[in-house]
């Protein structure tokens, strides 16, 4: 067996049933420590993202806005997953796949309101100023004993700097190199060179520049997307119940079945909750630990504040696009598509053939744009990520070292072949899960009283609404 087979055996072991539980299985238990106030306040929690006070860094201390802390961690989160991934669920796993992604999605709100909750809760200040959090910084301030916390800590960091080159960069230059060629026919080498380029002139400015150039490219990239995703949708119209119904019933279905929006595909239920739970996982990334970096930099008064403006990510992330994107699929019919070749279509050419449908050659050219806008997003959120971990790891002093890395590992990744490098990245990430998710289980109690002593705030924010 070949070095590359090896690690391909690898990470189909640890994504395997066990990491796919603890994942689920941490979010069941934070929403039911915390009495359901993630999914009691999600309403609050999307009016506050969208209100003027999220674009403000007027209350409490931090270096950028809780909208724009928000848009790093969407930037790192909304990349190829909300395409390619979601067509991948589907194609291994069934239609049903999709229902088990938003399940993954409404217990992940718990998860990532928790780790954001608390990254801020046990934030610090660096000797360069900036405000530095994340779980390595929960996991040493906030756990005993202190022996427990430092060593998880160290884990974490060492294991988020290969996945944010790996994953965060190397694959995202790849699938933008991949996703131009087709289009334009542009050589891997010239886009490699200019993503490199672009994305070091942007990280060289820090979490300011990254939350930027995020807060302007994110809502923008996503608004297009969707607005095209809603008009294959309206052109399928007639046929979107048929397919939400066997969603639902392919789900929870004990035996294989196919038809309607099955197309040619046959998958038990155990197989749509497999693909659907680990793809969920993968989009959103509740539980990993990551959106917990850029929301350790937010400007907020209250941890708890800053944990459900971080939540609503797996909302937008998930229950929005990877749905539209699902329906889209299931909808237009093409599941289940042979290629010339015979083999079944999967991927981003799957959701490229379901935009094709209604809007013709034009609808394949938005879905390559959307993975070129998409990854380097998370090109620039992974980034960051990454430079958090070094420095924790190193110092701030080496953290132009690390950008300089970074940006040659996009360039060299644009012209290679990368499916080890993804098995890598995934295994890499799924070691990150691990300290995060004994990190918080154990502070699960803290993130629990901080969410109940914030409760009498979002009290008066309705009732004040409600007069109004």
């Amino acid at each position: 067996m070949t070095v590359a087979a090896w690690i391909a055996r690898i990470d189909r072991l640890v994504w395997g049933p066990g990491m796919l539980a603890l994942l689920m299985g941490t979010g069941v238990f934070l929403t039911l420590r915390t009495r359901f106030l993630p999914w009691r306040n999600l309403g609050w929690a999307l009016r506050s993202v969208l209100g003027r006070q999220a674009r403000s860094g007027a209350r409490g201390a931090g270096d950028v806005s809780p909208f724009s802390a928000l848009m790093t961690t969407l930037a790192a989160t909304i990349g190829t997953g909300n395409i390619a991934g979601v067509a991948t669920a589907l194609a291994a796993g069934g239609p049903g796949a999709l229902v088990w992604m938003e399940l993954s999605a409404l217990f992940g709100l718990s998860s990532k309101c928790a780790e954001c909750l608390l990254a801020v809760k046990y934030r610090r200040r660096s000797d360069r100023g900036e405000m530095c959090g994340g779980p390595m910084y929960t996991m040493r301030h906030g756990l005993r004993p202190k022996r427990l916390g430092a060593v998880l800590a160290l884990c974490f960091a060492l294991f988020t700097i290969p996945a944010s080159l790996g994953m965060g960069d190397m694959a995202q230059a790849n699938s933008i190199a991949l996703a131009l060629e087709d289009s334009f026919a542009l050589p891997a080498r010239i886009s490699g060179a200019a993503t490199a380029l672009l994305a070091f002139f942007i990280i060289r400015g820090g979490i300011g520049r990254i939350s930027r150039v995020c807060s302007a490219v994110v809502p923008a990239m996503a608004a297009l997307y969707l607005l095209a995703g809603l008009a294959v949708l309206l052109g399928h119209l007639t046929a979107l119940p048929g397919a939400v119904a066997e969603m639902v019933r392919l789900a929870f279905s004990p035996t294989a079945a196919a038809g309607g929006a099955a197309g040619a595909l046959t998958a038990s239920a155990l197989e749509a909750a497999r693909w659907g739970i680990a793809r969920g996982c993968f989009s959103h990334e509740a539980g990993m630990g990551s959106a917990a970096i850029p929301a350790a930099s937010a400007v907020t008064d209250s941890p708890a504040r800053q944990g459900y403006v971080s939540m609503t990510g797996v909302f937008f992330d998930t229950t929005v696009i990877c749905t539209v994107t699902g329906l889209c699929i299931c909808a237009s019919g093409v599941l289940g598509t042979a290629d010339a070749s015979g083999a079944p279509v999967n991927g981003t050419a799957l959701t490229a053939l379901a935009f094709e449908t209604v809007l013709g050659p034009v609808g394949g050219l938005l879905v390559n744009l959307g993975i070129v806008l998409f990854a380097f997003s998370t090109i620039l959120g992974w980034e960051f990520y990454g430079e958090r971990a070094f420095a924790y790891l190193f110092g701030g002093r080496a953290i132009p070292l690390y950008r300089i890395l970074f940006a040659l590992a996009a360039f060299f990744g644009a012209a290679q072949s990368l499916e080890v490098v993804w098995d890598l990245s995934d295994i890499f990430n799924a070691l990150m899960a691990v300290p995060n998710l004994i990190s918080l289980l154990l502070l699960s109690g803290t993130a629990a009283r901080e969410l109940e002593s914030f409760q009498p705030v979002i009290r008066r924010a309705r009732r004040a609404r409600r007069r109004r």
